[in-house]
């Protein structure tokens, strides 16, 4: 078994050979610049489009949902409300390390600061009507700083997979009462060995090579073993239960509280993410996770509070990754204006 520097062993997979064009020195500054071409210009002007249009979307959604939202509020204490919304962020983030190490293992290494400022500034594409325009942000700003569009592409599509398993596992602490009072969505779980399959990493593997060669793009150096995969689930089911975590703190405060609360909440969570995630024609699923989070909640705090705190927790979500979002965009700017270079990771793709 030859084991690689990365600690990868690469008899996982038939090994392949090494393309030395897919590398490409690093710009330093100074160097001459080649002019825009119209390709890179349309590029730069959708980027900038979504960016502005999920930016609208999203402001628009938070001040629709105010007056809701400090209803719900009043009843808290800000200590409560500052720990719920760290567990919104700290979610996010594991949910960017789940995309990231996908990423990471399918061509030279990235970075998570680099990796942040094409995850967190793509995801707020979602707010735009039509979910889809996320992935497309995510890959056209992957491509600004030298990764490949096809390796971004391939990433966020497993990404979607893992996170689709992930929020079935987590809602599987809910099956019970979905059976009882909300059967239709327990159909969500024909969709778990689909899920299963897909991340199995010789599947992932193949659809990755295959999507690299229809798009006419060198194929990953190696595969997606088990641990990868693992590792990338893992991510995104510490993902849920932070999310989980973060409804149950707004919600014990008035009452909603003990171990089997908790577990409904991350549950709620779980069910609310992948219903979201296939309402893919609302912004962010607008609508399907308040459902869900309604459905456990409304027993104990009646369905008029539980809508509110749903409505305050998507306000928190969408804040969030405004602010993560700005906070990416501004280290790549200051990165910008330091001089440092754009880290060109692979060879460009022509215009």
């Amino acid at each position: 078994m030859v084991v690689l520097n990365n600690g990868r062993a690469a008899e996982e997979l038939p090994p392949l050979s090494v393309n030395t064009e897919a590398q490409e020195k690093v710009p330093t500054h100074g160097e001459h610049k080649s002019r825009p071409t119209l390709k890179s210009r349309l590029s730069l002007l959708v980027r900038i489009l979504l960016i502005a249009s999920a930016i609208i979307f999203a402001v628009v959604f938070i001040q629709s949902q105010w007056a809701e939202v400090t209803s719900a509020l009043v009843k808290l204490s800000f200590p409560m409300v500052l720990l719920s919304f760290l567990a919104v962020m700290a979610g996010i983030l594991c949910g960017l390390m789940s995309w990231q190490v996908l990423l990471e293992h399918l061509g030279p290494n990235v970075g998570v600061l680099r990796g942040a400022q094409i995850f967190l500034v793509g995801s707020i594409g979602k707010y735009v009507p039509g979910s889809v325009w996320a992935y497309i942000l995510q890959i056209e700003l992957g491509s600004r700083y030298g990764v490949a569009r096809a390796r971004v592409f391939a990433a966020t599509l497993f990404s979607v997979a893992v996170a689709a398993v992930g929020s079935l596992l987590a809602g599987g602490l809910i099956v019970p009462m979905l059976a009882k009072n909300q059967p239709v969505f327990l159909w969500l779980y024909a969709l778990l060995p689909i899920g299963l399959i897909m991340l199995h990493p010789r599947v992932l593997t193949r659809l990755a090579r295959l999507g690299f060669k229809i798009l006419r793009k060198p194929r990953p150096d190696h595969g997606l073993g088990y641990k990868v995969v693992a590792s990338s689930l893992g991510w995104a089911l510490a993902a849920y239960c932070l999310y989980g975590l973060h409804l149950y703190i707004l919600a014990s405060s008035i009452g909603f509280s003990g171990p089997g609360e908790l577990a409904s909440a991350v549950g709620a969570m779980g069910i609310g993410m992948i219903a979201g995630l296939l309402a893919f024609f609302l912004p962010s699923g607008l609508g399907a996770r308040e459902a869900v989070i309604v459905l456990v909640l409304g027993p104990s705090l009646g369905v008029g509070t539980a809508t509110a705190f749903a409505l305050l927790s998507r306000v928190m979500f969408t804040i969030a990754d405004l602010a993560m979002a700005g906070c990416a965009a501004l280290t790549a700017v200051r990165q910008n204006r330091h001089s440092q270079p754009l880290h060109v990771l692979e060879k460009p793709e022509s215009d």
